[in-house]
C-alpha cells in the first residue's frame, strides 16, 4: 500500500502522518509521537538527503533500509503503552539509528525549565549485525545534542551482532522493535520480553504479517497478527543483499 505522506520538511512529514489517520491513538497520544518524531531530523540518518522526508523506505548501504516514516509511526503506535519514560526498549536491525533516537524521545523526560537536563532517564539498545551501520547510527545519533549526550552517557547503545539473538545482558525490555522480517518469531526476543512487555515484529518469507507478541505480568504470551507487509530479510550477515 503506497502512502503519500511526504513533506518538503521534517516537520511537514510528521504533520502529514499524523493527519493520515492511519494510527488509532487519541490526540494527546498522538501528540506524544508527534513530539518524539519532530525532534528527530530524519536527514540525519539517510544517505539521500533529496529524499530525506519521502514517506518512503530508503536504501542506506550493506542490503539494509531505513523504513519508511509510516511504517516507524505505525510501529510507534503499536509500542506506545510501553514507551513510558524509564522504560528499556531494544531495536533488533537498527540500522541507520533513527527509530533509536525517536525511541529515545520517548522513553526519556526533559525539563520544561531547563530543555537539556533529563529528569526520567529510559534505556534504548540498537543491535546490528554490519559493523560498519552500527558505527554510522552513532555517528547519526551524535549530529544531534541531545542523543549525543544520551550516547555518551550509554542511555542510547548501539552494538553489533546477531540480532535474532537480542542482547541479554541489557534486558529485559519492556518494549521490542524488530525491523527486519523474520522466518518464525525468535524465541531469544520473547524471553527478553519483560512482564508485561510487548514486542513489534514482521514474520515470514514470501508472504510477511506484522506480529504483536505481548506478554502479561504472569509471563503469558499472545500473538496477534497485525497487517500484511514487505521487509528485508532477518537473516545472517553472509547472507544480506549488499546495496
Amino acid at each position: 500500500m503506497a502512502w503519500r505522506c511526504s513533506g518538503k520538511t521534517n516537520r511537514e512529514l510528521v504533520a502529514n502522518l499524523m493527519k493520515s489517520k492511519i494510527l488509532n491513538l487519541n490526540e494527546g497520544q498522538l501528540d506524544r509521537i508527534s513530539h518524539a518524531m519532530e525532534a528527530v531530523d530524519r536527514a540525519h540518518f539517510v544517505t539521500n538527503q533529496s529524499a530525506a522526508y519521502n514517506d518512503s523506505p530508503q536504501a542506506i548501504g550493506h542490503g539494509a533500509t531505513i523504513s519508511a516514516p509510516h511504517m516507524h509511526a505505525y510501529a510507534i503506535d503499536h509500542l506506545l503503552p510501553f514507551l513510558r519514560p524509564g522504560a528499556k526498549v531494544l531495536d533488533v536491525g537498527s540500522g541507520s539509528g533513527y527509530l533509536c533516537a525517536v525511541l529515545h524521545h520517548l522513553v526519556s523526560s526533559y525539563a520544561e525549565d531547563q530543555p537539556e537536563k533529563v529528569t526520567v532517564a529510559g534505556k534504548v539498545v540498537g543491535i546490528d549485525h554490519i559493523p560498519e551501520l552500527v558505527d554510522w547510527s552513532l555517528q547519526n545519533l551524535k549530529k544531534d545534542d541531545r542523543t549525543r549526550r544520551a550516547v555518551e552517557e550509554k542511555r542510547i547503545e548501539i552494538y553489533a551482532g546477531d540480532g535474532r539473538l537480542g542482547k541479554v545482558s541489557s534486558g529485559p525490555y519492556d518494549a521490542i522493535h524488530v525491523g527486519a522480517a523474520a522466518p518464525t518469531i525468535p524465541e531469544p526476543l520473547i524471553s527478553q520480553l519483560a512482564r508485561p512487555g510487548r514486542m513489534f515484529i514482521p514474520v515470514g518469507t514470501a508472504t510477511q504479517h506484522i506480529f504483536q507478541v505481548d506478554k502479561d505480568a504472569d509471563g503469558n504470551v499472545t500473538k496477534t497478527q497485525i497487517m500484511a507487509v514487505q521487509y528485508v530479510p532477518l537473516t545472517d550477515r553472509d547472507k544480506q543483499k549488499p546495496w
